[in-house]
């Protein structure tokens, strides 16, 4: 059974999550916040093991109480997915930053908030819907300057900075191995090696490697 807390200031949208989990096989919400500083309070108490946050919220918002939540070692388990009207590039970023292992906006329909929970209690990133890909691909772009090894990455063997590049850049595990022309299974032996010596609890943060350590950037309007 996935537990999951949902955090967000409207009381109908808290509602509307909950009925649907309660409809969905191996699904239970275990808690309910209507801002951050009660978010951080619930997941400490219940510990569930994905909490669907808001981002705008009333004192402590979504991006700061994921901050705590993430970094706080007793919550290790607990995965963050933000769900949010705000789907603009520096939220995005914002979010994978302060450790969330996802990002949808409201405007899902049901199957994919269900099929988002379940990927990110799995360990996954969600960085494959339509809208977060869009925004991901128009913020970042490959660095035309990549030629120096960032010490950070130095001990990662050059086809892993490929693979973290296009990582960075949003590209799933099928899609990475139809560009490097290597099997799906290779390319995410790739992915989990990487995982393993940057010690990133998911995706996500591979993400966030790429993009501070300048295999990309933002576009520059």
């Amino acid at each position: 059974m996935i537990t999951i807390l949902v955090v967000d200031d409207q009381t109908l949208i808290r509602s509307a999550i909950t009925t649907l989990a309660t409809h969905s096989v191996g699904l239970t919400v275990v808690g309910e916040a209507g801002d951050g500083e009660r978010a951080i309070e619930l997941a400490r108490r219940l510990r569930p093991d994905v909490v669907l946050m808001d981002i705008r919220m009333p004192g402590v918002d979504g991006i700061a109480a994921t901050r705590t939540i993430c970094s706080d070692p007793n919550l290790e388990s607990v995965r963050v997915l933000i769900l949010t009207t705000f789907e603009e590039d520096q939220y995005i970023v914002g979010a994978l930053r302060a450790g969330a292992s996802g990002f949808i906006g409201k405007g899902a329909d049901h199957d994919q908030i269900i099929a988002a929970i379940r990927a990110i209690h799995r360990g996954d990133a969600l960085l494959s819907p339509v809208a977060t890909r869009s925004l991901i691909n128009r913020y970042v772009h490959p660095a035309a300057d990549s030629e120096r090894v960032p010490p950070a990455l130095a001990h990662l063997t050059e086809r892993e900075m490929e693979v973290l590049t296009l990582v960075g850049a949003g590209r799933s595990n099928d899609e990475i191995a139809t560009g490097l022309v290597i099997s799906p299974h290779t390319a995410k032996t790739h992915v989990n090696r990487i995982m393993t010596k940057l010690q990133a609890h998911d995706r996500a943060q591979l993400v966030i490697a790429a993009y501070e350590n300048g295999l990309i950037r933002p576009h520059l309007n």
